[in-house]
């Protein structure tokens, strides 16, 4: 397989949409059940986006890991995904990696499913970045990043071990790790996590 045949890869991860087990910071400011309303129409509204495009195969990484079995759930919360993969154990880093590392050969970009402002175009142009570089990410305000991307040619170089996660040097703490790679960035976006940044998106 040569690299003009390589199939791209976007990975998409989700918690399954189950009511109290998800957006727990944002439901202390609108209550449970509208914070599990809002992470399921924004988890189906980027499946509907992403997930039929032809320009990569779109996988959906879920968590817990035996909900990677509940298809009836994805059909009506995932629509248009239809490859699957568990998350693992582990941390945020140790669970991207293990995902990367078991995908088939090709280009990865990792997304997560809780920024709302994800278009196809901003995907397109995180794959053709990757075609001149060894990685790409989206930055977000607070120090971290909502997309990563590794062409993972010649193979797989896991860049997410001793990471800050949840702090403002996640990225540059993942860039360290790829010292001497090309590296490219494309748009900022920031994720819903609690009542500001839900605020700040229907303002």
């Amino acid at each position: 397989m040569t690299a003009r045949t390589l199939q791209n890869h976007l990975v998409i991860f989700a918690k399954a949409p189950r009511l109290g087990r998800v957006k727990s910071r944002l439901a202390r400011h609108i209550g449970a059940v509208g914070a599990w309303a809002f992470y399921r129409g924004m988890l189906a509204g980027l499946t509907r986006r992403l997930g039929s495009d032809r320009r990569w195969r779109c996988w959906l990484a879920v968590s817990p890991d035996r909900a990677v079995f509940d298809r009836g759930l994805w059909r009506i919360a995932a629509p248009g995904c239809r490859s699957f993969i568990s998350q693992g154990e582990g941390d945020l880093g140790v669970r991207m990696a293990r995902v990367m590392a078991l995908l088939p050969p090709g280009p990865v970009v990792l997304i997560g499913s809780d920024i709302p402002g994800i278009r196809p175009k901003m995907i397109a142009r995180a794959f053709k970045l990757l075609g001149r570089n060894d990685a790409v990410f989206g930055p977000a305000p607070d120090g971290g990043y909502w997309l990563v991307g590794l062409n993972r040619r010649p193979h797989f170089t896991d860049p997410f071990s001793g990471v800050r996660w949840s702090t403002d040097q996640a990225l540059a703490d993942t860039r360290a790790n790829l010292s001497g790679c090309r590296i490219a960035l494309i748009d900022e976006l920031e994720d819903v996590d609690d009542g500001p940044s839900f605020a700040r998106r229907r303002g």
